[in-house]
């Protein structure tokens, strides 16, 4: 057994203790044990890792872009010790065989444990798709998607879903509301992407929750808030959501689906967030080429790179008082953990020992020269964050002092 020794988050509060670990998991957690290795970090933070349920590792088909390996890094060295990996790569995974594909050529790559989505489409065989950990479901055009957005063929992918007991991301934008014109800034594309597409669509996907359990993606607009309320459904929200609009000047690098929207929207995310009324936290990490973005604004594409960046800046708002720790690992650790049936996101026995250390006395200026992504850059540019001083996954030392200690030692979850 080994130990590791810090102020552990346990048992919803900070303590003095020690974390046994055994064969990848959590063992034991006492005031005071020895092993046969121990890590003592003094009065550092010890936490639970990271779960992120939403990036886009481009890979397979868009590694100019992002790819496992790298897309895996930037997860690590951000804190993140799971991802769940979006379907709209080249070839879309919704069948089987691209399924199988992207399981053999992801295989031994990943730095972090990671889940493979897979995206229903029309005439996708869901029960087909058992090796997946989750599914997902696009009603509006982003990056590379399939729509499925006829009520007849969306109600029978839900029912689908509901037998397999496992639950949908849902990009909930209504396709037949986004407007297809030239846009020059980042209001015209919130403008083209209006809320009441998001509105629509939850609403619309409400009617359905007794069907199949469902996550809404990325929520954008504040009026989404009440709707999700009491709906049965979970959701997200993200970083950038929550703490960029379209009023601060990014230009084609701000620019995502959906939209960054108004400051009153993002102040209103975020202050639900601080209250512990947002179910998770997800990047949706989708970087693109610098090349790509630095176009002119109709051409650029959408997303923004994220992984590394979001707990970490989280964690840094929490040193500042404006956010609960308990918060924040329930959103960012146990809930994401819960929802896809991980066997992951808090410090307690019998879970993978997924832990990460914090020096709250040491925070970082996010520069994106010095972020892991392939992209090499951030809307985040500035900006304080805690990353980790050490990571260890499934009990493995993999990364400390912004070094990496072994070998890719991230492997594919499934759902429990």
């Amino acid at each position: 057994m080994d130990v590791v020794e810090g102020k552990l988050f346990f048992q919803g509060r900070l303590q003095k203790a020690c974390v046994g670990m055994e064969d990848g998991r959590i063992v034991s957690v006492r005031k005071v044990l020895k092993g046969d290795q121990h890590f003592d970090f003094g009065e550092r933070l010890v936490l639970p890792g990271a779960v992120d349920p939403h990036v886009h590792f481009r890979d397979p088909g868009m590694t100019h872009k992002e790819d496992f390996s790298s897309g895996s890094l930037s997860a690590l060295h951000g804190g993140v010790t799971c991802v769940l990996d979006m379907p709209n790569t080249v070839p879309p995974v919704i069948d089987l065989s691209s399924l199988k594909e992207k399981r053999e050529s992801v295989a031994g790559r990943s730095w972090v444990d990671y889940g493979i989505i897979a995206g229903i489409a029309p005439g996708t065989d869901v029960p087909s798709l058992g090796p997946c950990v989750s599914y997902k479901i696009f009603l509006g055009s982003s990056t590379q998607s399939v729509l499925l957005d006829e009520d007849a063929v969306l109600a029978r992918a839900l029912d689908a879903v509901g037998r397999s007991r496992r639950p949908v991301s849902v990009h909930a934008e209504e396709g037949s509301m986004l407007l297809r014109r030239e846009e020059r800034s980042l209001r015209e594309h919130e403008e083209c992407r209006p809320r009441e597409a998001e509105l629509s669509a939850i609403q619309r996907l409400a009617s359905y929750s007794g069907r199949a359990r469902m996550n809404i993606c990325h929520v954008s607009c504040k009026e989404a808030l009440p709707l999700l309320a009491g709906s049965g459904m979970t959701f997200e929200a993200t970083p950038h959501h929550m703490l960029l609009d379209s009023s601060m000047g990014l230009g084609p690098w701000g620019k995502v689906n959906p939209p960054l929207r108004r400051r009153a929207d993002r102040e209103s995310l975020f202050q639900a967030f601080c209250r512990g009324q947002v179910p998770m936290l997800a990047t949706d990490h989708a970087p693109h080429a610098p090349e790509e973005k630095d176009k002119d604004f109709n051409e650029a594409p959408s997303g923004v790179p994220g992984v590394e960046t979001g707990f970490a800046m989280m964690l840094s708002l929490v040193r500042k008082g404006f956010l609960s720790l308990d918060v924040l690992i329930r959103a960012a650790c146990h809930n994401p953990s819960l929802t896809f049936g991980l066997n992951k996101g808090d410090i307690a026995e019998g879970l993978d020992a997924d832990l990460l250390v914090v020096d709250p006395r040491q925070t970082t200026v996010v520069k994106g020269r010095d972020l892991h992504s392939k992209c090499g850059w951030t809307p985040f540019e500035g900006r304080e964050a805690l990353f980790p001083q050490a990571v260890f996954l499934r009990g493995n030392l993999v990364l400390r002092d912004g070094q990496t200690m072994s070998e890719r030692r991230g492997r594919e979850v499934s759902y429990a």
